[in-house]
Protein backbone atom coordinates (compact mmCIF):
# COMPACT_ATOMS: atom_id res chain seq x y z
CA UNK A 1 0.00 0.00 0.00
CA UNK A 2 1.21 3.37 -0.65
CA UNK A 3 2.67 5.05 2.15
CA UNK A 4 -0.21 8.27 3.00
CA UNK A 5 -0.10 11.69 2.39
CA UNK A 6 -1.64 14.68 4.46
CA UNK A 7 -1.00 18.56 2.58
CA UNK A 8 -1.16 21.10 5.33
CA UNK A 9 -2.26 24.22 3.86
CA UNK A 10 -2.70 27.54 6.50
CA UNK A 11 -4.18 29.90 4.82
CA UNK A 12 -5.57 33.70 6.01
CA UNK A 13 -7.72 35.59 2.71
CA UNK A 14 -6.33 35.56 -0.53
CA UNK A 15 -9.07 33.48 -1.29
CA UNK A 16 -7.92 33.42 -5.28
CA UNK A 17 -4.27 31.94 -4.50
CA UNK A 18 -5.94 29.41 -2.46
CA UNK A 19 -8.68 27.97 -5.22
CA UNK A 20 -5.82 28.17 -7.62
CA UNK A 21 -3.87 25.98 -5.57
CA UNK A 22 -6.64 23.45 -4.49
CA UNK A 23 -7.16 23.10 -8.62
CA UNK A 24 -3.86 22.32 -9.38
CA UNK A 25 -3.62 19.55 -6.56
CA UNK A 26 -6.52 18.09 -8.30
CA UNK A 27 -4.42 18.08 -11.60
CA UNK A 28 -1.76 15.72 -9.99
CA UNK A 29 -1.06 12.20 -11.55
CA UNK A 30 -0.46 11.41 -8.10
CA UNK A 31 -3.96 11.80 -6.35
CA UNK A 32 -3.09 9.19 -3.00
CA UNK A 33 -3.29 11.94 -0.62
CA UNK A 34 -5.78 14.02 1.91
CA UNK A 35 -5.49 17.77 2.25
CA UNK A 36 -6.28 19.62 4.98
CA UNK A 37 -6.59 23.26 4.94
CA UNK A 38 -6.53 25.49 8.39
CA UNK A 39 -8.48 28.85 8.07
CA UNK A 40 -7.37 31.12 10.52
CA UNK A 41 -9.84 33.74 10.59
CA UNK A 42 -10.68 34.89 6.63
CA UNK A 43 -12.92 37.74 6.12
CA UNK A 44 -12.86 37.42 2.20
CA UNK A 45 -15.43 34.24 1.71
CA UNK A 46 -12.61 31.56 1.67
CA UNK A 47 -14.49 29.48 4.20
CA UNK A 48 -17.66 29.71 1.31
CA UNK A 49 -15.37 28.85 -1.02
CA UNK A 50 -13.67 25.75 0.51
CA UNK A 51 -17.38 24.32 1.34
CA UNK A 52 -19.26 24.82 -1.93
CA UNK A 53 -16.29 24.16 -4.27
CA UNK A 54 -13.95 21.84 -2.60
CA UNK A 55 -15.96 19.48 -0.37
CA UNK A 56 -12.86 16.79 -0.34
CA UNK A 57 -11.13 19.23 1.58
CA UNK A 58 -11.21 18.77 5.77
CA UNK A 59 -11.05 22.61 6.84
CA UNK A 60 -9.98 23.62 10.61
CA UNK A 61 -11.44 27.12 11.28
CA UNK A 62 -8.80 29.33 13.97
CA UNK A 63 -9.50 32.38 15.72
CA UNK A 64 -7.42 34.74 13.51
CA UNK A 65 -4.35 35.04 16.09
CA UNK A 66 -2.35 31.44 14.88
CA UNK A 67 0.06 32.36 12.05
CA UNK A 68 1.60 30.47 10.53
CA UNK A 69 3.46 28.08 12.86
CA UNK A 70 0.66 27.07 15.03
CA UNK A 71 -1.62 27.03 11.80
CA UNK A 72 0.87 24.50 10.44
CA UNK A 73 0.97 22.58 13.52
CA UNK A 74 -3.22 22.14 13.93
CA UNK A 75 -3.06 20.67 10.83
CA UNK A 76 -0.04 18.43 11.60
CA UNK A 77 -1.96 17.28 14.69
CA UNK A 78 -4.81 16.48 12.54
CA UNK A 79 -2.77 14.28 10.10
CA UNK A 80 -0.88 12.75 12.76
CA UNK A 81 -3.40 11.53 14.76
CA UNK A 82 -5.24 10.18 11.37
CA UNK A 83 -2.28 8.29 10.50
CA UNK A 84 -0.55 10.03 8.54
CA UNK A 85 3.12 8.56 7.13
CA UNK A 86 4.06 11.57 5.60
CA UNK A 87 2.90 15.19 6.20
CA UNK A 88 3.75 18.08 2.88
CA UNK A 89 3.25 21.64 4.46
CA UNK A 90 2.31 23.82 1.51
CA UNK A 91 1.32 27.89 1.30
CA UNK A 92 -1.68 28.96 -0.55
CA UNK A 93 0.31 31.20 -3.25
CA UNK A 94 1.56 28.00 -4.83
CA UNK A 95 1.32 26.14 -7.87
CA UNK A 96 1.98 22.28 -8.13
CA UNK A 97 3.36 21.58 -11.05
CA UNK A 98 1.20 18.11 -12.16
CA UNK A 99 3.59 15.18 -11.45
CA UNK A 100 4.57 17.19 -7.98
CA UNK A 101 3.15 14.59 -5.26
CA UNK A 102 4.37 11.76 -7.82
CA UNK A 103 7.89 12.89 -7.71
CA UNK A 104 7.85 13.77 -4.58
CA UNK A 105 6.65 9.96 -3.44
CA UNK A 106 9.16 8.46 -5.79
CA UNK A 107 12.37 10.26 -3.76
CA UNK A 108 10.71 9.69 -0.77
CA UNK A 109 10.89 5.83 -1.56
CA UNK A 110 14.29 5.97 -1.49
CA UNK A 111 15.31 8.02 1.10
CA UNK A 112 12.44 7.29 3.55
CA UNK A 113 14.12 9.51 6.25
CA UNK A 114 14.61 13.04 4.39
CA UNK A 115 12.71 15.77 4.13
CA UNK A 116 12.28 16.97 0.77
CA UNK A 117 11.72 20.29 -0.19
CA UNK A 118 10.55 21.64 -3.78
CA UNK A 119 12.18 23.22 -6.17
CA UNK A 120 10.20 26.40 -7.16
CA UNK A 121 10.41 28.98 -10.08
CA UNK A 122 8.24 31.99 -10.89
CA UNK A 123 4.74 31.53 -11.37
CA UNK A 124 4.44 34.82 -13.60
CA UNK A 125 8.51 34.30 -15.77
CA UNK A 126 8.50 30.64 -15.18
CA UNK A 127 12.25 30.81 -13.93
CA UNK A 128 13.95 29.12 -11.42
CA UNK A 129 13.80 31.14 -8.35
CA UNK A 130 14.74 28.64 -5.28
CA UNK A 131 16.21 25.60 -4.98
CA UNK A 132 17.84 25.15 -1.69
CA UNK A 133 21.04 27.09 -0.04
CA UNK A 134 23.64 26.16 2.52
CA UNK A 135 24.30 28.38 5.42
CA UNK A 136 27.99 29.61 5.74
CA UNK A 137 28.18 30.84 9.40
CA UNK A 138 31.11 31.96 9.58
CA UNK A 139 30.75 34.28 7.02
CA UNK A 140 26.83 35.13 7.63
CA UNK A 141 26.11 34.02 4.03
CA UNK A 142 23.89 31.44 2.03
CA UNK A 143 24.77 29.94 -1.02
CA UNK A 144 22.26 29.22 -3.12
CA UNK A 145 22.61 25.85 -5.16
CA UNK A 146 20.78 27.95 -8.52
CA UNK A 147 24.25 30.09 -8.13
CA UNK A 148 26.56 26.37 -8.39
CA UNK A 149 24.61 23.94 -9.71
CA UNK A 150 24.64 24.09 -13.63
CA UNK A 151 21.37 23.36 -15.50
CA UNK A 152 22.25 19.15 -16.34
CA UNK A 153 22.56 19.00 -12.42
CA UNK A 154 19.14 20.18 -11.62
CA UNK A 155 17.65 16.84 -10.73
CA UNK A 156 16.77 14.35 -8.18
CA UNK A 157 18.13 15.17 -4.44
CA UNK A 158 20.29 17.81 -3.41
CA UNK A 159 21.50 18.51 0.26
CA UNK A 160 20.83 21.16 1.76
CA UNK A 161 21.16 23.02 5.47
CA UNK A 162 17.85 23.83 5.86
CA UNK A 163 14.60 24.77 4.18
CA UNK A 164 11.47 26.73 3.94
CA UNK A 165 8.04 25.23 4.70
CA UNK A 166 5.91 26.36 1.50
CA UNK A 167 6.35 22.63 0.13
CA UNK A 168 8.24 20.61 2.35
CA UNK A 169 7.54 16.74 2.71
CA UNK A 170 8.28 15.45 6.43
CA UNK A 171 8.18 11.86 7.45
CA UNK A 172 6.03 11.54 10.36
CA UNK A 173 8.73 9.92 12.18
CA UNK A 174 10.34 13.27 12.24
CA UNK A 175 7.78 14.68 14.68
CA UNK A 176 7.92 11.90 17.16
CA UNK A 177 11.66 12.74 17.52
CA UNK A 178 11.81 16.41 17.01
CA UNK A 179 8.79 17.48 17.98
CA UNK A 180 6.28 19.97 16.36
CA UNK A 181 7.17 23.54 14.51
CA UNK A 182 8.17 26.57 17.46
CA UNK A 183 5.37 28.62 17.57
CA UNK A 184 6.58 29.70 20.94
CA UNK A 185 9.80 31.17 19.86
CA UNK A 186 9.01 31.69 16.01
CA UNK A 187 5.39 32.28 15.57
CA UNK A 188 5.92 33.21 11.61
CA UNK A 189 8.98 33.29 9.96
CA UNK A 190 12.35 31.11 11.12
CA UNK A 191 9.98 28.25 12.18
CA UNK A 192 10.79 25.95 8.87
CA UNK A 193 14.37 26.88 9.15
CA UNK A 194 14.56 26.27 12.59
CA UNK A 195 12.03 22.47 12.29
CA UNK A 196 14.82 21.39 9.16
CA UNK A 197 17.97 21.75 11.01
CA UNK A 198 16.53 20.57 14.59
CA UNK A 199 15.30 17.42 12.05
CA UNK A 200 19.11 16.93 10.47
CA UNK A 201 20.79 17.48 13.89
CA UNK A 202 18.64 14.39 14.84
CA UNK A 203 19.54 12.36 11.51
CA UNK A 204 16.79 13.35 9.15
CA UNK A 205 19.00 14.98 6.12
CA UNK A 206 17.00 17.48 4.31
CA UNK A 207 17.51 17.77 0.39
CA UNK A 208 15.95 19.71 -2.21
CA UNK A 209 13.88 17.49 -4.81
CA UNK A 210 14.70 19.18 -7.89
CA UNK A 211 12.16 16.93 -9.82
CA UNK A 212 9.28 18.22 -7.59
CA UNK A 213 8.25 21.39 -8.86
CA UNK A 214 6.24 24.37 -7.32
CA UNK A 215 5.34 28.09 -9.13
CA UNK A 216 5.66 30.57 -6.80
CA UNK A 217 4.65 34.13 -6.13
CA UNK A 218 8.07 35.65 -4.89
CA UNK A 219 7.00 39.41 -5.57
CA UNK A 220 3.55 38.84 -3.26
CA UNK A 221 5.26 37.89 0.24
CA UNK A 222 4.62 39.83 3.04
CA UNK A 223 7.91 41.20 2.81
CA UNK A 224 8.52 42.15 -0.29
CA UNK A 225 5.39 43.83 0.06
CA UNK A 226 6.74 45.84 3.14
CA UNK A 227 9.86 46.85 0.98
CA UNK A 228 8.05 48.17 -1.71
CA UNK A 229 7.45 51.38 0.18
CA UNK A 230 9.61 52.75 2.39
CA UNK A 231 8.10 54.32 5.31
CA UNK A 232 9.11 54.37 9.14
CA UNK A 233 6.30 52.31 10.28
CA UNK A 234 6.93 49.24 7.81
CA UNK A 235 11.44 49.88 8.25
CA UNK A 236 9.48 48.91 12.08
CA UNK A 237 7.45 46.09 11.12
CA UNK A 238 10.54 44.87 9.15
CA UNK A 239 12.84 44.74 11.90
CA UNK A 240 10.30 43.52 15.18
CA UNK A 241 6.71 42.93 13.28
CA UNK A 242 5.86 39.49 13.54
CA UNK A 243 6.14 39.23 9.29
CA UNK A 244 8.85 41.16 9.31
CA UNK A 245 11.71 39.23 7.17
CA UNK A 246 14.50 41.27 9.07
CA UNK A 247 12.84 40.57 12.51
CA UNK A 248 16.28 41.01 14.74
CA UNK A 249 14.40 38.84 18.15
CA UNK A 250 13.89 35.81 15.81
CA UNK A 251 17.37 36.34 13.84
CA UNK A 252 18.79 36.65 17.96
CA UNK A 253 17.12 33.36 19.03
CA UNK A 254 17.83 31.43 15.61
CA UNK A 255 21.39 32.47 15.73
CA UNK A 256 22.19 31.14 19.30
CA UNK A 257 20.05 27.67 18.80
CA UNK A 258 21.83 26.94 15.67
CA UNK A 259 25.25 28.67 15.18
CA UNK A 260 28.58 27.03 15.98
CA UNK A 261 29.12 29.22 19.58
CA UNK A 262 32.43 30.26 18.51
CA UNK A 263 30.89 32.11 15.08
CA UNK A 264 28.00 33.76 16.90
CA UNK A 265 29.06 37.00 17.66
CA UNK A 266 30.08 37.71 14.24
CA UNK A 267 26.98 36.26 12.87
CA UNK A 268 25.25 38.44 14.59
CA UNK A 269 26.82 41.92 13.95
CA UNK A 270 26.90 40.81 10.25
CA UNK A 271 23.28 39.95 10.18
CA UNK A 272 22.29 42.73 12.06
CA UNK A 273 23.76 45.19 9.86
CA UNK A 274 22.22 43.55 6.28
CA UNK A 275 18.75 43.99 8.16
CA UNK A 276 19.43 47.58 9.76
CA UNK A 277 20.61 48.85 6.11
CA UNK A 278 19.63 46.17 4.27
CA UNK A 279 16.34 47.04 4.26
CA UNK A 280 17.24 50.99 3.36
CA UNK A 281 19.19 50.01 0.17
CA UNK A 282 17.16 47.28 -1.50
Amino acid sequence: MEKSIYIVIPVFNRKEYTKACLLSLRKQTDTYFKTIIIDDGSTDGTANMLAEEFPEVDVITGSGNLWWTASVNLGIRKALTEGADYVLTLNNDVLAHEQFIENLRKHAATTPNALLGAFAFDAKNQQPCYGGALINWQKCSMTSLLDVLPQEQRQGLHRVTHFPGRGLLIPAAVFAKVGLFDEIEFPHYYADYDFTQRADRKGFPVYCNYDAILYTYPEESGDRNNRRKKTINNYYQHLFGIKGGGNLVNFTKYTFRHCPPHYVPSYLLQGYAKRIFGYLLK
